[in-house]
């Protein structure tokens, strides 16, 4: 058994602390989510994932976030991933410096709504207006037009893309649930980056509100997608079929989305995120 010291540590005999420091060191390693890089008088936040699968040490940068995530095999020491993470800090820094900028909510921007390029601008709104955004169309430039105090700018046009993405998808969902026979209990919407949609065990679908920036078409997709994962959990041949009769143009939309769907992530503000998004890259 330990004895208590009049210091208040534990005294045990060297094989077992020895093994009590390396379960500790394992512990506190697991807990350190980030580590800080300094390059040029620059810090970048890396974010240190421990895989049992990884065989080495690896940098990628996320497409949709711009996050920087360092991947360390189940054996490899924090002191390891922090001398790779500093090695390849130039490497980190050209990557970012490569990435396109964020195009922010703002008067003058240009975004595209459902794949037509559109610019915002702020404008005092008509009286035969009911809504605080509109679209109106000068001989061949479209705007997107929001009213009311400047500030308010940004929250108001984001306001008014998720309410079209929710009004187009679940159009496009009770289209397609009417012919499959299989209603979702719930269509969400949220802004995440690894994927644009999913279907829980119990029938609740997700989408990305940043669908309503694509073409109609790649739209309808997701949702001929999620819906048919309401009677396909999976993605069996059968899936693939259901999919593919819902929506013919399902290999067109995936390999849109492959080309472009990566884009859509730098338009505005992202949940929680004001980093600029990152071209997807890896470091070994």
């Amino acid at each position: 058994m330990p004895e208590m010291t009049t210091g208040g540590f534990v005294a045990m005999k060297a094989t077992g602390f020895r093994t009590l420091l390396k379960v500790f060191h394992r512990e506190l390693t697991d807990e350190i989510a980030s580590l800080a890089v300094v390059h040029d008088d620059r810090v970048f936040d890396v974010v240190v994932k421990r895989s049992s699968s990884a065989r080495r040490l690896t940098l990628r940068i996320r497409g949709a976030t711009g996050e920087i995530v360092l991947t360390m095999p189940a054996g490899a020491s924090l002191r390891q991933a922090r001398e790779f993470a500093e090695r390849h800090a130039g490497w980190i820094a050209i990557r970012l410096a490569r990435l396109p900028q964020r195009t922010p909510f703002s008067p003058g921007a240009m975004i595209p709504l459902r794949g037509v390029e559109h610019t915002l601008r702020h404008c005092h709104r008509p009286t035969e207006r009911r809504g605080p955004v509109w679209i109106e169309q000068i001989e061949e430039i479209r705007y997107l037009c929001a009213s009311g105090e400047s500030g308010h700018f940004e929250r108001r046009v984001t306001d008014f893309l998720k309410q079209e993405a929710r009004r187009e998808l679940e159009r496009a969902v009770f289209r397609h649930a009417e012919k499959t026979g299989r209603r979702p209990v719930r269509l969400s919407l949220r802004d995440t980056s690894s994927r644009w949609g999913s279907c829980s065990a119990k029938g609740a679908l997700n989408f990305s509100w940043r669908l309503i920036l694509a073409p109609p078409f790649v739209l309808d997709y997701l949702a001929a997608h999620e819906t048919a994962h309401l009677s396909h959990h999976d993605h069996s041949e059968k899936f693939w079929a259901l999919t593919k009769r819902l929506c013919p143009r399902t290999e067109e939309a995936e390999a849109w989305l492959k080309t472009h769907g990566a884009k859509l992530h730098h338009f505005g503000r992202r949940a929680g995120d004001q980093a600029s998004s990152a071209s997807s890259g890896e470091r070994r």
